[in-house]
């Protein structure tokens, strides 16, 4: 069975840290584009950062370039968000997609409708 499962968020005070994991199973993330979503209450969801295999790529939308990372470990089969000074801006709802491993790029990895499987999400909430 194919699934993606999310974990890692929680409540930070802003400026802090936290670390998303995304668990895949049914399917080796090797061969697959790993990206991060969020939604914040009353918003769309939209694209974070993505993870490509076949070249390393990885893309971030500009609010979090220079804060977020992700990383990848194939051994364990999880893909990684790194999140640092986090804001109350940050607050949403993440979720993580796998799409195979050329089916997006640098100009449409932000959009939801190419990605295969998704996970059911997990809640970072940055407030004092």
């Amino acid at each position: 069975q194919v699934q993606l499962v999310e974990s890692g968020g929680g409540l930070v005070q802003p400026g802090g840290s936290l670390r998303l994991s995304c668990a895949a199973s049914g399917f080796t993330l090797d061969y697959y584009t790993i990206a991060w979503f969020r939604q914040a209450p009353g918003k769309e969801r939209e694209g974070v950062s993505c993870s490509r295999p076949t070249d390393g790529s990885t893309y971030y939308t500009n609010s979090v370039k220079g804060r977020f990372t992700i990383s990848r470990d194939n051994a364990k089969n999880t893909v990684y968000l790194q999140m640092n000074s986090l804001k109350p801006e940050d607050t949403a709802v993440y979720y993580c997609a796998a799409v195979d491993a050329t089916g997006v790029g640098q100009l449409s990895w932000k959009r939801e409708y190419k990605y295969t499987y998704w996970g059911r999400g997990t809640q970072v909430t940055v407030s004092s």
